[in-house]
């Protein structure tokens, strides 16, 4: 069931302009971060029409972010799905083994970070991110409202 819950939200999120339309593969198999008919802008960062060019994310605002965070609640506590952050921006979502979704994490503010699509900044779609927490401890994915706790080695 998690895994059909989880597939109707990336399809429901590719309809509606959001993810990073690889079809949940990486975006070296689908060729790189621009996806078919995208442009190519400044700085080697691509973007569709509907979205703006990434952004340079610098360590400094991602720190709070860089690690794995997990979604509880499968059999036993097992984890449903998590999100792997790296410091220099790039992410992954996960579940069962499968890339849902990888790209760049776009600071906002305020605790805020927004998920490129595409390999553009879709700036309108404040659905595709996660609101980190003020405790920094836990996360919330806004595009199914679902809670993630850090990893903590």
């Amino acid at each position: 069931m998690l895994v059909t819950v989880l597939t109707a939200s990336v399809i429901a999120l590719a309809a509606c302009g959001g993810g990073d339309g690889h079809g949940g593969g990486s975006p070296a198999a689908a060729g790189g971060h621009g996806a078919p008919g995208g442009q190519q802008a400044e700085g080697g960062s691509s973007a569709t029409e509907t979205s703006a060019p990434l952004p340079k994310v610098q360590p400094s605002q991602v720190k709070a972010l860089v690690g794995t965070w997990v979604s509880r609640g499968g059999p036993e506590g097992q984890p449903k799905d998590y999100f792997v952050f790296k410091a220099d921006g790039t992410a992954t979502w996960m579940a069962r083994k499968q890339t849902l979704w990888s790209g760049q994490v776009i600071p906002e503010g305020n605790r805020k970070f927004r998920f490129s699509w595409n390999g553009g900044d879709p700036k309108d779609a404040s659905y595709w991110g996660v609101t980190l927490n003020a405790d920094g401890k836990s996360l919330i994915f806004n595009g199914t409202n679902q809670t993630y706790t850090k990893v903590t080695s």
